[in-house]
C-alpha cells in the first residue's frame, strides 16, 4: 500500500517524461515504452554535438522517470544512424584544441554511460545503415533487432580513428566475443543481418515492415513486467563484468532479496494460488 511518505518521496524524486519535447529527434510514450526515433532521413540519421548532448541528457533523465518502463530506440527512413554527420562534427573537429576534443570525447562517452546506467532496458530496432557512433548506440542497448539487410559498421579506423570509441573495446567483445570484436574494429567492416544475428550482435531478425512492431511488442512485454526487478537485472549485467565470481553471487543475493521485498512478488504469489497472470506494477 502506497503511504503519504512514498507519494512525497515519488514527487520529490520523479521527472516524468509523458510531456517530454525533445528537439533533435523525435520521443513519444507509448503506454510505459518510451519511443526514440532518429528523425534526419535525408543523411541516414547522423549525430550531431546537439543530439549526442539531448540524448545524454534524456537518459540521465530516464533515471528518475517513473512513467517510462522500457525504450525502444530507432530511425527513420529505413536506416538506424549513420554516426557522427561528417559536416556538422567530424570537420568541425579538426579544427578544435586538444582541452575540446577530451570534452567532445568525454560527452559522448557519457552518452553511453547514461544509457547504461538508466533502470529502463533498451531496445535497439534496426536496419538500413548502422554505422559509427550509431553501432555504438546500437551496441550500448540491452536488446538488438535487425533485419537481413541491416549493415553495422565501427568505422573509426576508416578515418584514422582508434576503435576504442565510447567503450567498445569494453562492450563489444563482450557481446560477440574477443576475436569477433577485433575483427571489426580493425577493419571497419560492415556486419550484415544475417552474420550480425549468428554473432549473437542481434537478438532476433525481423523483417523491415514488422521490425518496429516487434520491437514495441517487447518494449511492451518488457514494461509490463516487474519493472523494479528489471532495473536491478540490468544493473547487475552491467556492474558483475568488474566483479570476481564471489562478489557477484553474494551482489545477487542481496538484490534478490531486495526483490522478494516488494509487492510484485507478492502479486506473483497470489496470482499463482488464484491461477491467473500476474499484473505488475513495478513495485
Amino acid at each position: 500500500m502506497n503511504t503519504p511518505v512514498d507519494a512525497s518521496l515519488r514527487a520529490a524524486t520523479s521527472r516524468p517524461l509523458h510531456d517530454y519535447a525533445a528537439a533533435h529527434f523525435a520521443w513519444e510514450l507509448r503506454d510505459r515504452v518510451g519511443v526514440i526515433t532518429l528523425d534526419r532521413p535525408e543523411r541516414k540519421n547522423p549525430l550531431t554535438f546537439a543530439s549526442y548532448a539531448e540524448l545524454r541528457d534524456l537518459f540521465e533523465r530516464l533515471r528518475f522517470a517513473d512513467d517510462v518502463k522500457a525504450i525502444v530506440l530507432h530511425g527513420a527512413g529505413g536506416n538506424f544512424s549513420s554516426g557522427g554527420d561528417v559536416h556538422e562534427i567530424i570537420g568541425p573537429l579538426i579544427a578544435l584544441s586538444a582541452p575540446d576534443l577530451l570534452a567532445f570525447t568525454r560527452m559522448t562517452g557519457a552518452l553511453v554511460l547514461a544509457m547504461r546506467r538508466c533502470p529502463q532496458p533498451i531496445v535497439a530496432s534496426i536496419d538500413g545503415v548502422c554505422a559509427g557512433a550509431g553501432a555504438i548506440l546500437a551496441m550500448a542497448s540491452d536488446l538488438r533487432l535487425g533485419t537481413a539487410g541491416s549493415k553495422t559498421a565501427f568505422l573509426f579506423n576508416r578515418v584514422g580513428l582508434a576503435g576504442c570509441d565510447m567503450g567498445a573495446c569494453a562492450m563489444l567483445p563482450r557481446i560477440i566475443g574477443q576475436g569477433r570484436a577485433s575483427e571489426l574494429l580493425y577493419t571497419g567492416r560492415t556486419l550484415r543481418g544475417e552474420e550480425a544475428y549468428q554473432w549473437g550482435f542481434f537478438n532476433r531478425l525481423c523483417t523491415p515492415d514488422t521490425l518496429l512492431t516487434e520491437a514495441l511488442t517487447l518494449a511492451h512485454e518488457i514494461a509490463h513486467g516487474p519493472t523494479f526487478a528489471h532495473g536491478l537485472t540490468k544493473s547487475m549485467l552491467h556492474n558483475e563484468w568488474a566483479m570476481s565470481v564471489d562478489t557477484a553471487i553474494e551482489a545477487e543475493a542481496q538484490a534478490q532479496a531486495l526483490c522478494m521485498m516488494t509487492e510484485d512478488f507478492a502479486r506473483a504469489y497470489r496470482a499463482f494460488v488464484d491461477r491467473q497472470v500476474p499484473a505488475f506494477e513495478g513495485n
